[in-house]
């Protein structure tokens, strides 16, 4: 019995909400705000993770031992390990439960699912950037960036709010 093709439109994801240019553009400055912020925890986070690590390799297992002289240090780290992972889970999670998925947090590229020409497409943006005015398809990357139509841009220029 021969099988059906899948049907492609049932492989998209389903995006907590599409956004407009003209909403991603007003949320840019709050973005720009955020976005160091979680930056500096994930390298906060590298830092830690390192220092747990070098610890853990000059003492072995008996650093984790309650008598150990660095047995406190290694805590401490392994706490602001967990909180710092879990804050940046946590806000990674809110971005992406409003349809912002963030891409690069190095460079702080962020996508926003949208509609062009009736198509689901990621509308991105980064700091560089004071608007967003390209777009690229969900299965490809940034490399893929195509401009913006200008109809759309014109759109969120006439946007009030």
């Amino acid at each position: 019995m021969a099988r059906a093709p899948p049907d492609p439109h049932t492989h998209l994801p389903q995006p907590a909400r599409l956004w407009t240019v003209a909403e991603a553009n007003r949320r840019i400055p709050s973005l720009g705000e955020l976005l160091p912020r979680l930056r500096r925890w994930a390298l906060r986070l590298v830092e830690v993770h390192a220092e747990t690590a070098r610890l853990t390799a000059f003492w072995g297992p008996e650093v984790d031992a309650a008598d150990h002289v660095d047995h406190e240090r290694k805590t401490q780290l392994d706490l602001e390990e967990r909180h710092l992972a879990r804050r940046l889970e946590e806000a990674i999670a809110a971005l992406r439960g409003e349809g912002i998925e963030v891409k690069d947090l190095d460079r702080g590229l962020v996508d926003f699912y949208g509609l062009v020409g009736g198509e689901l497409v990621f509308l991105c943006w980064e700091p560089s950037e004071t608007e967003v005015g390209f777009y690229h398809p969900l299965d490809s990357g940034y490399r893929t960036r195509r401009p913006l139509p200008d109809h759309l841009r014109a759109a969120a220029a006439r946007d009030p709010r």
